[in-house]
């Protein structure tokens, strides 16, 4: 079910678009086309040749206080320009995805967005893997000061196993493309009961060089107030974000902060993002 949704904060952000019914990423929409067998993914994506950037080098303690402070953190330079102009090159090869969603078909938007087919590319998958190990204790962390009972485990093969048991056996890696005018709505991503509250996106296109607007923005909701902020972002750098909720900055017990995220109107040019979510989709 998608929560309620209240009047949005950035209606009159220059660029950002917002459409209140949409608040999650619906799972029964990713389907417009066939998926690839097993071996045509299994091929395509092995030659999609990535080394694993060096997670571990990142302020993990610093991270975490600007996701306690305001729900994202910025990793700088996650990625290398070689590694970005790989997988822009590799967009067009749909024998590397499960599905291709045309977001004004939605109302998610305008734009596009793949979803990678299993066995990801081999960098991603350590990428993913590498950043959930970080990531769960923090979770972990949150989830106690929010009251909530769930706990993730601290291997991401482990929480996957969970997701598929659930019927959640769908990659969610995803690369989406915009073009001059288009954007992306307001929304959480969704895809099931289970939820890990955590995901990363990594910008792989140039500012002012590839495109121009395209900011990622985040939209806080407490019961008093609204905010929204903008996160800059370089080639390569990767924003670890807030899914849906996240725990009070002021410290009160069980108390929660409701979280959106979007992209703003591009201008000129085109942009290229990848994003990486750690739960499954039905």
């Amino acid at each position: 079910m998608a929560p309620t949704d209240t009047p949005n904060a950035l209606s009159s952000h220059r660029g950002m678009r917002t459409q209140p019914a949409r608040a999650i990423r619906n799972p029964d929409l990713d389907h417009d086309k066939p998926a690839p067998s097993p071996q045509e993914g299994m091929a395509a994506n092995a030659r999609l040749d990535l080394a694993v950037p060096a997670v571990a080098t990142h302020d993990w303690a610093d991270v975490e206080r600007g996701l306690n402070l305001d729900g994202n953190a910025v990793l700088k330079n996650l990625l290398g320009p070689a590694q970005c102009s790989t997988l822009i090159d590799g967009y067009d090869d749909d024998s590397r995805y499960r599905s291709r969603i045309v977001m004004g078909a939605h109302g998610f938007g305008r734009g596009e967005y793949k979803y990678f087919a299993y066995p990801l590319p081999d960098g991603l998958a350590s990428l993913r893997t590498a950043l959930y190990r970080r990531l769960a204790p923090i979770a972990n962390r949150w989830n106690e000061r929010m009251g909530l009972e769930e706990r993730y485990p601290a291997c991401h093969e482990d929480y996957l196993a969970q997701c598929h048991a659930a019927g959640q056996v769908r990659p969610t890696p995803l690369i989406l493309r915009y073009g001059a005018d288009d954007f992306n709505c307001l929304h959480q991503d969704l895809y099931g009961e289970m939820v890990f509250p955590l995901q990363v996106a990594i910008l792989l296109s140039r500012p002012t060089v590839d495109f121009t607007g395209g900011d990622f923005v985040m939209t806080e909701t407490t019961s008093k107030q609204q905010r929204a902020d903008v996160v800059p972002l370089a080639q390569g750098d990767a924003v670890v974000f807030t899914v849906n909720h996240r725990p009070s900055a002021g410290g009160r017990k069980n108390a929660k902060v409701a979280m959106r995220h979007g992209v703003s109107r591009v201008h000129t040019g085109s942009r290229h993002t990848v994003g990486l979510i750690f739960h499954d989709a039905k």
